[in-house]
């Protein structure tokens, strides 16, 4: 059971405009422009190198960035790549600071827009897209910001904060809140209008939206779907320790690891138990889910790669941390020891190695074959397979 109420009090949202307010737009220093291929002074990795390994590059940029600025992280939405960097209030470089977000084409690596974000110190939790709105929790506020200018939308105090990436669907936004309540926010004006919550008051991890339910996991190891449209729980999924990383999901299922060291897989509309991995160590992190296989990090251990089908262990790669994309039955593995590692998933085999010391940020994609890595100085690069031409 969860506890869920209905709530009737308008939420009076406070406009707050980030940084330098609408016309936020990043001046200087001037954009680069993308390069084709991995001649120049861009370049992460050695053409050659990735050559041994049937890789190229498709293309490399440099994020406008100032001194005292370093990349954080990037993110995939759409078909954009998005550089999340911060530069810290140091009077050396004139006592200003703050997040800025760059948008690149993920295609040919042009930048499509470049702005400041946020003050410094300010936590950007989630970058999702719905329609042709991004979506982001900023430092306690839901900010929409428009894909294709970078200018804000929207910005709305969160009253109960925000502790994980914020769902949506057409009607409403759903926001997890430091009161361990998701929170259904109308998506045109914000008004609150139910909340849900584990009965256990177990804090909210992750929450995925669809038009018809919603589904949310706890510290507690609850997985609760209820309706999308008001608080009448479907289903409910014990597991006996919290729920890590975010849910994953598919047409029919949803993915979820455990500090129980379980791997779950349960039917989305159900919430049955379709099979279960245990793996060797206390997970903290999600699994990432392909169309075939499921990758779940565990500590110590490395990457592991189970069958999509049956939760039965593909392979295991010592020091592999995260997948960077997958094509053509082969996994392509960042490792803790700056390698990107090409494994074969039928064979369970390592099948090349190269040396990615230049590299310290990277997204995970999987809609294609292309990897974005990148550097904290700002240097990004797309690489794919010579044989997805």
């Amino acid at each position: 059971m969860v506890k869920l109420s209905l709530r009737g009090a308008v939420l009076l949202g406070v406009l707050f405009v980030f940084g330098c307010g609408a016309s936020s737009t990043v001046k200087e220093p001037a954009f680069a422009k993308a390069t084709a291929g991995g001649s120049g002074s861009l370049s992460l990795v050695s053409g050659e190198l990735l050559k041994e390994a049937n890789l190229e590059v498709v293309w490399t940029n440099k994020v406008p960035m100032r001194k005292g600025e370093t990349l954080k992280q990037l993110f995939i939405a759409g078909e954009r790549i998005y550089c999340l960097s911060t530069r810290l209030r140091v009077a050396r470089y004139g006592g200003q600071g703050g997040n800025y977000i760059t948008a690149l084409s993920g295609q040919k690596g042009t930048i499509v827009f470049s702005r400041e974000l946020s003050p410094a110190g300010l936590p950007v939790v989630g970058w999702e897209l719905y329609d042709d709105e991004l979506f982001s929790v900023v430092g306690g506020e839901l900010v929409e910001i428009d894909p294709q200018s970078g200018k804000e939308i929207s910005a709305e105090r969160l009253e109960s904060g925000a502790v994980c990436a914020a769902a949506r669907n057409r009607r409403y936004f759903y926001v997890g809140g430091a009161d361990k309540q998701v929170h259904a926010l109308r998506a045109n004006d914000k008004v609150r209008l139910f909340r849900a919550g584990a009965e256990n008051g177990s804090a909210i991890v992750s929450i995925i939206a669809d038009k018809d339910f919603v589904v949310f996991a706890t510290d507690g190891g609850n997985v609760v779907s209820f309706t999308a449209d008001g608080p009448k729980q479907l289903w409910q999924f014990y597991a006996s320790d919290a729920i890590v990383g975010p849910i994953a999901r598919d047409e029919s299922s949803l993915f979820v690891a455990s500090k129980d060291t379980n791997v779950y897989r349960l039917d989305i509309r159900t919430g049955k138990l379709i099979w279960k991995h245990q793996t060797a160590a206390v997970l903290d992190k999600g699994p990432v889910v392909t169309d075939s296989v499921v990758y779940q990090y565990v500590r110590d251990k490395g990457l592991t790669a189970l069958d999509k089908e049956n939760g039965k262990a593909l392979w295991q790669l010592a020091g592999g941390v995260d997948l960077l994309a997958e094509a053509g039955g082969k996994a392509y593995v960042i490792t803790d020891k700056k390698t990107l590692v090409v494994m074969d998933n039928k064979k369970g085999t390592q099948l090349y190695s190269v040396n990615f010391a230049g590299v310290s940020k990277y997204t995970t994609n999987t809609k294609d074959s292309k990897m974005y890595i990148a550097n904290e100085d700002g240097r990004v690069a797309c690489i794919k397979p010579m044989e997805d031409r």
